[in-house]
């Protein structure tokens, strides 16, 4: 590390650290201001703070191993997530979500289930799952960081005791980060995150675009064609995903067979079963709901949204596909003759990459970069994971009538559990892949089921929610404790052929289960009331089996229209998961110099967006801000009345 990269890095984090605390006093009012920052912030400095927050370290680090494995084919693999649920969310649920006018996904339950037992068992499940992310997501990036950091920088922060050893280096590196983060998080809240995060989402596209330079005025065209084929470099596939890698690069090719993506053609099929019910379920109750629910009216969700798509995905790429250039040319070559090739060395590409071939001052921006990155993913957890345990569970059932400044203390405490939680959690991870799988596959999927149902079935109640997340919860939580655990099982048994199964090929057993779970406890407790369902439906407007609500709104209302925008909806889904991939392709294809693709790839995005600018963009600015604020005056006057009601 040479000083100027060092000097970088330590301006970066005193600049991020001085801008978080400098706004940190307009947290200070009330939970209002320190989860959602008062809902007054503008839309586009959301959408940057939401894109910030996505472009984490970890993230990074693995989808740099499976370009540089995989070629261009690998952006399917971000279908785990799914990463087009971000896409479903610009298209209608931000649209959905941000009519409830509430703080917390969880304290958005009710307003669909009622503040009764089964409406609050469901609130209570949906808190309980927001904070069990959140910590799961800090142990992810507790593992990440400080993998990265280690490489990355050359003292040896090990901490030994007696001769043993107490903390690794890469554990003390992590500790450290966190710890910073932890400050300025805790003590400003939304505004403290947002500020910073915009900060940090404009050093992560200058690194990413001085990347991509270096890597284009270092790298000639032959030097990348003599290590890539022409099957690298295609989208297309088959139903088995054979290596490409010839000739001294053959060694990669055994990487490919034992990942797990052999049959690629069934795992992008399960990828886009998973993906549609997960993308209609709704982002979890995390920092992207939060970023909804900040914006300051109903329109500006949806423009919040879109723009999220639009700002994430190119200057990403072009730092991701800059790395791989470097590694395919300078690493690749000594990484295949190796004796000790292992998944391993995928994660460690990225800080191999950054250490040995990367120019001094480009060096300790790239590092500044990928630390915002880290930083601000981190951030909008420990901001939003808290919000569910003192607004969902201690105001609500503990203390519901203390004072502003009382609830920020217990914000600060909350905060500072989940972080511990989190790191606990984070030194027992296996790697980086192991913890992406469990949230992605185990998790997530518990989470699906009951929150698709929610949205299109009037019948299902807060029982069947209940059920459906618990059973789902626990199921997901079950293959994780049997995959953490697979090598103490006897080979044979039942236990370990079942901890042998890839999490995503276990998506579709936890998915039932948690489906079973929705439809008993629904069936066999009553309906949610008539009053609930027709204020949460007059107010959010979403399609699906809603008639019997609809018929009764129309007794009050003949004017009342159903949401008939199921298929438009679904096909600006369509165009924008093409739209979504072109942003990820364009810079791919450019920097291996595939200019044909890159070309081609680019049309496809201005054709997309032209399309999504009248069957989306046009729809959205016609929506009518004082028509959706009486919305939102008739829904409050409804749940007041109805609170009244059970109060007496």
């Amino acid at each position: 590390m040479d000083i100027i990269d060092v000097l970088i890095i330590v301006l970066y984090v005193v600049l991020t650290l001085g801008v978080g605390i400098w706004v940190s006093k307009r947290a200070s009012k009330g939970l209002n201001s320190y989860f959602l920052g008062g809902k007054s912030i503008k839309w586009y400095y959301l959408g940057l703070s939401n894109g910030s927050g996505m472009f984490d370290v970890s993230g990074t680090a693995w989808m740099v191993g499976l370009l540089f494995l995989y070629g261009a084919k690998s952006f399917m693999f971000m279908w785990m997530w799914p990463i087009w649920n971000q896409i479903f969310i610009m298209v209608f649920l931000a649209i959905w979500i941000r009519r409830s006018n509430i703080m917390t996904g969880s304290e958005w339950i009710l307003t669909r289930f009622g503040d009764d037992r089964a409406g609050r068992a469901s609130h209570l499940i949906v808190a309980i799952f927001a904070i069990v992310a959140s910590v799961g997501f800090i142990a992810y990036f507790f593992e990440g960081v400080g993998k990265f950091m280690t490489i990355i920088l050359p003292w040896d922060l090990s901490f030994i005791f007696n001769g043993s050893e107490l903390l690794t280096s890469s554990q003390s590196y992590a500790l450290i980060i966190i710890f910073l983060t932890t400050i300025y998080t805790i003590k400003g809240g939304m505004f403290s995150v947002v500020a910073t995060e915009v900060l940090q989402y404009g050093i992560m596209v200058i690194a990413g675009i001085l990347i991509a330079i270096y890597a284009f005025i270092t790298v000639s065209d032959v030097e990348i064609n003599n290590v890539i084929s022409t099957e690298w470099s295609t989208i297309f596939f088959g139903n088995t995903l054979e290596g490409t890698w010839t000739g001294k690069f053959e060694a990669f090719n055994n990487l490919v067979d034992t990942q797990g993506y052999k049959m690629f053609g069934a795992f992008i099929g399960m990828c886009l079963f998973k993906g549609f019910f997960a993308s209609v379920a709704g982002p979890t109750p995390s920092y992207d709901m939060q970023r909804i629910l900040s914006t300051r009216s109903v329109k500006e969700a949806a423009y919040m949204s879109g723009f999220t798509n639009l700002i994430l995905f190119i200057p990403r790429y072009l730092l991701i596909g800059g790395i791989v250039v470097l590694a395919l040319v300078f690493i690749a070559p000594e990484l295949a003759v190796s004796p000790t090739l292992n998944l391993g060395d995928l994660e460690i590409i990225l800080p191999n990459v950054i250490n040995y071939h990367v120019p001094v001052g480009i060096k300790g921006l790239l590092l500044a970069g990928l630390l915002a990155a880290f930083m601000s993913t981190f951030s909008a957890f420990v901001n939003s994971g808290p919000a569910y345990i003192v607004n969902d569970i201690y105001k609500k059932y503990f203390k519901n009538n203390a004072e502003p400044k009382h609830y920020i203390r217990a914000s600060h405490l909350a905060s500072f559990g989940v972080v511990t939680l989190g790191v606990i959690m984070g030194f027992f991870a296996e790697s980086i892949n192991a913890i992406t799988l469990w949230i992605t596959s185990a998790l997530y999927g518990g989470y699906v089921a009951a929150n698709f149902l929610k949205w299109i079935w009037w019948r299902f109640n807060g029982w069947g929610y209940f059920w459906g997340m618990t059973s789902g919860l626990f199921i997901a939580t079950l293959q994780f404790i049997l995959d953490q655990n697979k090598d103490n099982f006897e080979v044979g048994s039942w236990f370990y052929n079942v901890s042998q199964i890839s999490a995503i090929y276990m998506f579709p057993i936890i998915f039932f289960v948690s489906l079973s779970g929705s439809f008993l406890g629904t069936w066999f407790t009553p309906a949610t009331s008539m009053k609930t369902l027709k204020a949460f439906y007059k107010n959010v407007r979403p399609w699906g089996w809603w008639n019997p609500v609809f018929q009764a709104l129309k007794e009050d209302d003949k004017n009342i229209s159903k949401n008939n925008n199921f298929g438009m909806d679904m096909l600006n889904c369509a165009i924008g998961i093409v739209w979504q991939s072109s942003m990820i392709l364009l810079p791919i294809y450019f920097m291996i110099r595939d200019y044909p693709k890159m070309w081609i790839t680019l049309i496809i995005f201005i054709i997309t967006s032209i399309i999504l600018k009248f069957t989306w963009l046009n729809k959205v600015r016609n929506l009518s801000e004082e028509e959706d604020l009486q919305k939102l005056k008739i829904y409050s006057k409804v749940e007041d009345e109805e609170n009244h009601t059970m109060a007496g």
